[in-house]
């Protein structure tokens, strides 16, 4: 059974405290100076990787429901997809490099997925002092600081001859990027780190973010939500939208992120 709107709207409110929570714990981590790991695939590990996620699983543990989750640091401990085929798909710091950079671009992403799909998404960025968030059936928000919600909408398809605004990777470049780019025509390249470049497409402070190398299903989960319920799209390079129904097998596909839908009408930016 699907969550109604109203439970949805709820849930948001609830991530999106869970997340903040989550956030206040890596920026103590962030004040001080700080160990850093090496995980298995090489990829770094940090105090606050760990303390997010113990807040994070703590956080949703307590809420109704019994939903099992799916956290990167802790996949072995992932029960499995629900009898209503629901999960919590959990990234407690992604972008541990910009982390490490100091530079503020990394976030905290909690998504429900059911059915394959992100429902709900949340992604902080604590250092940013900014959050989006989405549900299915609610809408897409931005908050800063402490302000009000305030919805966000993608840009919508630039018109002919217009150049594109596309996000990109600080620490992942691609080098299949730049046959894509060509292809594409026209562009300016705008840098940023971890699921903020999703965000930046939900918002319409970019056109389009191509992602040509590695990523795992929890560092872009929540984001696709906020993207979705902004009116873009997240899908293979063969135009299947991206899926979460087999958490089993963790990396993605490659994808592209647009800020436009085919099946609405263009804006004309």
């Amino acid at each position: 059974m699907s969550l109604a709107t109203s439970s949805l709207a709820q849930l948001l409110s609830d991530i999106e405290r869970i997340a903040r929570d989550a956030g206040e714990a890596i920026m103590a981590v962030y004040a001080r100076d700080f160990t850093v790991e090496e995980k298995a695939d090489k990829s770094p590990l940090t105090e606050a990787d760990k303390a997010a996620h113990d807040v994070i699983v703590s956080g949703l543990e307590a809420l109704p429901g019994n939903i099992p989750v799916l956290s990167e640091e802790n996949t072995e401990g992932f029960a499995g997809v629900d009898a209503d085929g629901r999960y919590w798909l959990v990234d407690p710091l992604d972008g541990t490099k910009e982390f490490i950079k100091r530079n503020g671009e990394f976030t905290v992403n909690i998504a429900l997925i059911e059915n394959g799909r992100p429902v709900l998404g949340v992604v902080v960025a604590p250092a940013l002092d900014v959050a989006y968030l989405a549900a299915e059936g609610v809408g897409a928000f931005k908050v800063e600081g402490s302000g009000e919600r305030q919805p966000i909408h993608v840009g919508g398809k630039p018109r002919a001859g217009a150049s594109y605004r596309v996000v990109g990777s600080r620490s992942h470049p691609s080098p299949d990027l730049s046959d894509w780019l060509k292809t594409l025509g026209s562009h300016d390249m705008v840098p940023m780190g971890s699921s903020l470049k999703l965000c930046l497409v939900a918002e319409g402070a970019a056109d389009v973010y191509p992602r040509l190398g590695p990523t795992c299903l929890w560092d872009t989960g929540a984001a696709q939500a906020v993207v979705e319920q902004a009116g873009g799209r997240v899908e293979t390079l063969e135009g299947q939208p991206l899926s979460y129904a087999n958490p089993s097998d963790y990396l993605n596909p490659h994808f592209v992120v647009a800020g436009w839908n085919d099946h609405h009408r263009p804006s004309t930016r």
